[in-house]
């Protein structure tokens, strides 16, 4: 996990990057219309929303959210716990946010139910996604980056679940 600003910012765009790419492509294939060309072209332009979502809105609210559920449960101080509380919110929130801006940039009408079908269709694929694949390969990623702090043997000791990384 991420233990500092510059560690937070490639975690998170190690993890808009993953995520943006998988559902562009999976909501192109349930629409009909996957090209390589199609993933190209919204690629960039869903990863700046997605990236500025996660850092000024639906992280620090998801992160907080989390935290304080957590917190009042048991096995609070397991790491996994943290991973999977913090993920989720994170899912829901972007879900709910790229959801609509999915529909506005396909050019569909936005309304209640296009919006419903669409979220639980993202939902169905950002959830085995999102804790399956990309968040495995993003801490791994970070972890082979990451260098001891001063004191530390390794990055860090999935042993030793009393850890807390200052950034979440």
């Amino acid at each position: 996990m991420p233990r500092n600003f510059k560690e937070a910012m490639i975690f998170t765009c190690l993890m808009c990057g993953m995520m943006v790419l998988g559902m562009s492509i999976w909501n192109l294939i349930v629409a009909g219309h996957f090209s390589w060309f199609h993933v190209a072209l919204g690629y960039l332009p869903g990863f700046v929303v997605a990236f500025l979502l996660d850092v000024i809105l639906v992280g620090p609210l998801a992160k907080k959210f989390a935290l304080s559920i957590i917190m009042t449960t048991p096995h609070h101080d397991k790491r996994w716990v943290k991973i999977v509380g913090i993920s989720g919110s994170m899912v829901l929130g972007m879900v709910t946010c790229m959801s609509f801006y999915g529909i506005l940039m396909s050019g569909q009408d936005l309304s209640v139910q296009t919006y419903v079908r669409t979220w639980l269709t993202n939902f169905v694929a950002a959830i085995p996604l999102n804790f399956l694949i990309v968040g495995p390969i993003s801490r791994a990623i970070l972890g082979y980056f990451q260098k001891p702090l001063d004191g530390e043997d390794e990055v860090e000791d999935f042993n030793n679940d009393e850890e807390m990384p200052k950034i979440i």
